[in-house]
C-alpha cells in the first residue's frame, strides 16, 4: 500500500452508482439493500489493500484480532451508507429514524443569524446533515467537495438535488477561491460543512494520539476557522442499522483568535481536542470508520465521496481578507 489515498480510483465508478440507483429508486430501499450482500462480498474478494486496511483499523479499536466477519461487517456499514445517500440527498428523510443530539445548540446559533463551520469526518454519514431541513427549510447548508475528484458523485448529486449541487463549494479550485466562498457563505448566516481527518501530501499537519498510535491530522481547516473568527461545531452522523441514524452536534470552539506567535503551538492543541472526539466517537461506532487505508501512515486510501481541501492552508494561514486575488505559496 504506496499510493496515496487520492490516486485511489472511485469504487465502483460512476456506471455501479448509477446502477444503485436504479435499483433504489425503481425498487425501493428493500430490494436495493439486498443488492449490499453481493457488493460487500466483491469488495472483500477483489479489492485487497481496502480489507487489509479494514483489518489493521479493527485491530487497532476492537482490541482483538479481526476476522475476515468483521471486515465484511465494515464494508457493509460503508455500503449501506452509500446507499441511504440516494434517499437523504432526493429528500426522502422521512425513511429513516433520525435521532439528533446536540441540535438546539446549533439552532441557537442559526437563529441569531450566525455562520457556522460544521466539521466532521470520514466516520459515518455526513449526508444526515439533511435532517437539518426539517427543522429549517430555509437554511443553507454548503458543503466543501472537492468536484474532480469525485466526479461520479457530483454527478449524481445534480441528479438526485440540483439546489444541493449548486450548493457544493468546490474544494478544487486555488485557496484563496475557496476561503473568500465559504467567507461569503458564512457572513450570509449558512452552514459550511467539510469534512477534516484527511491531509493531502504537502498540506501542514500536526499530530494526534488516536486509537493509541500518533496520526497525522491537516490543521489547515482550524487555520480557517482562526482567520475567520467563526464558532466550530463537530457533527457525526452515525449509522446505527437498518433505516437508524444518529446524529451527534458538539460545541467545539468559539470565535478563536489565535496571535501568529502562539499559532503552532494552539493549532496543534485544535487538533489534539478534535481527535480525541472523533477517537470518543469511533470507539461508540467502531464499522463506522471508513478511512479504508493506513490512516496512520497515510498511504493508499480507498475512495470516499468525502471533501478535501486543496491549498486551504496556504490561503488561511495568509489571513486571506476579502477582496484579495493574489497567488499563495504554499505554507510548511
Amino acid at each position: 500500500m504506496n499510493a496515496h489515498w487520492k490516486q485511489r480510483p472511485e469504487g465502483g465508478g460512476m456506471f455501479a452508482l448509477w446502477v444503485i440507483r436504479g435499483i433504489a429508486r425503481h425498487g425501493g430501499r428493500a430490494v436495493a439493500r439486498a443488492c449490499l450482500y453481493p457488493i460487500t462480498l466483491y469488495f472483500l474478494i477483489v479489492r485487497g489493500p481496502e480489507r487489509q486496511a479494514s483489518l489493521a483499523y479493527l485491530a487497532r479499536v476492537l482490541d482483538r484480532r479481526p476476522t475476515l466477519w468483521d471486515a465484511a461487517r465494515h464494508i457493509h456499514t460503508f455500503a449501506a451508507t452509500i446507499l441511504d445517500r440516494v434517499f437523504l440527498l432526493s429528500g426522502q428523510l422521512a425513511r429513516f429514524d433520525i435521532q439528533t443530539v446536540g441540535l438546539p445548540a446549533l439552532a441557537a446559533r442559526v437563529d441569531r443569524g450566525e455562520g457556522v463551520l460544521i466539521f466532521g469526518s470520514h466516520h459515518g454519514s455526513f449526508d444526515a446533515l439533511r435532517v437539518l431541513a426539517l427543522t429549517r427549510p430555509a437554511l443553507r447548508v454548503r458543503i466543501v467537495l472537492d468536484v474532480a475528484h469525485n466526479q461520479a458523485i457530483t454527478r449524481l448529486l445534480g441528479a438526485l438535488n440540483p439546489q444541493l449541487a449548486r450548493d457544493v463549494i468546490d474544494a478544487g479550485q486555488d485557496g484563496v477561491s475557496i476561503v473568500l466562498a465559504i467567507q461569503e457563505a458564512l457572513a450570509n448566516g449558512e452552514l459550511v460543512a467539510l469534512l477534516v481527518d484527511r491531509a493531502e501530501p504537502g498540506d501542514a499537519t500536526a499530530p494526534a494520539s488516536f486509537l493509541g498510535h500518533e496520526a497525522s491530522f491537516p490543521t489547515a481547516p482550524w487555520s480557517l476557522a482562526a482567520t475567520l473568527k467563526v464558532p466550530v461545531m463537530l457533527a457525526f452522523g452515525l449509522y446505527r442499522g437498518d433505516n437508524r441514524y444518529e446524529l451527534v452536534f458538539e460545541e467545539f470552539s468559539e470565535r478563536l483568535d489565535i496571535p501568529r506567535q502562539h499559532r503552532r503551538e494552539q493549532l496543534a492543541a485544535l487538533v489534539r481536542g478534535y481527535a480525541a472526539r472523533l477517537q470518543h466517537h469511533v470507539r461508540r461506532a467502531p464499522y463506522n470508520w471508513f478511512n479504508f487505508y493506513d490512516f496512520w501512515h497515510g498511504n493508499d486510501a480507498a475512495d470516499d465521496p468525502g471533501t478535501s481541501l486543496p491549498h486551504l492552508g496556504d490561503a488561511a494561514d495568509a489571513g486571506v481578507a476579502a477582496g484579495e486575488r493574489r497567488d499563495l505559496r504554499r505554507a510548511g
